[in-house]
C-alpha cells in the first residue's frame, strides 16, 4: 500500500514534518488498521470452496459444459459452469471451460462487492470474509441473513452457528448443502 497520501495528508494538517517517533505510531496505526479489515476480495480458499460445492458439473465428450436444472427443485434456475444462474441460462446452454471461468471471475468480484457492502466496516477476518462470499453466492441472502447481523454484531460463534439453518432447497434438506455449511462454518471460525 502507498502510505505517502496519508503521511502528505497528516503533513498538511499538522502544517510541519513528522518527528521519527511519529511516522512510527503512524505506520504502527495503519498496519493495524489493514490488519482487521477485510481485503473485500475473496481469497484462494474461499474461491477452491466455492468450486469444491459448484463444481463444474455435466462437462459434455467434447469438452464443453451444458446447463442442468436445480438439484432442490428440478428445474429452475438452470445452472451451469461453476454455480453460474440467470438470464440466458436454461436447457441447451452450453459454454466452453473459459467461459465458465470467466463467469466465475464476474461472479466473484460482484458477490464479494455485496458482502463488503452488506458488512460496512465491520472487522472481517479473511475467513470469515470467504465464508460470507461463499454463502452468498450459494443463496444471495446476504442482505436479509441473521448471520449477517450477528456478525456485525461481533458475535461470531452465533453467526457461525446460523449457516447450518440454510441447508434447504425445494422444501428439502439436502446433504450437499449441510456440507457445505459445515466447511463454510469452519473457515468463518478460522478452524
Amino acid at each position: 500500500m502507498n502510505r505517502k497520501p496519508i503521511f502528505d495528508a497528516v503533513r498538511q494538517l499538522l502544517g510541519r514534518g513528522f518527528h521519527a517517533a511519529e511516522v512510527s505510531v503512524l505506520d504502527t496505526a495503519i498496519d493495524a488498521a489493514l490488519a482487521v479489515a477485510p481485503s473485500h476480495q475473496i481469497g484462494p480458499a474461499g474461491i477452491a470452496l466455492i468450486k469444491q460445492f459448484e463444481g463444474c458439473a455435466k462437462r459434455r465428450a467434447d469438452g464443453q459444459f451444458e446447463a442442468y436444472p436445480d438439484p432442490g427443485t428440478g428445474g429452475a434456475p438452470w445452472t451451469i459452469g461453476w454455480g453460474a444462474t440467470g438470464k440466458g441460462i436454461g436447457p441447451g446452454t452450453v459454454w466452453t471451460a473459459q467461459q465458465c471461468d470467466a463467469r466465475l471471475e464476474t461472479d466473484l468480484a460482484r458477490y464479494s462487492s455485496e458482502v463488503s457492502r452488506a458488512l460496512g466496516d465491520t472487522p472481517t477476518t479473511q475467513g470469515q470474509f470467504d465464508a460470507l462470499v461463499s454463502f452468498h453466492y450459494n443463496t444471495g441472502a446476504i442482505a436479509r441473513a441473521s448471520l449477517t447481523r450477528l456478525h456485525k454484531a461481533g458475535d461470531y460463534d452465533g453467526a457461525a452457528a446460523e449457516f447450518g439453518k440454510w441447508v434447504l432447497a425445494g422444501g428439502r434438506r439436502l446433504p450437499g448443502l449441510v456440507r457445505r455449511r459445515e466447511a463454510e462454518a469452519t473457515i468463518y471460525r478460522g478452524t
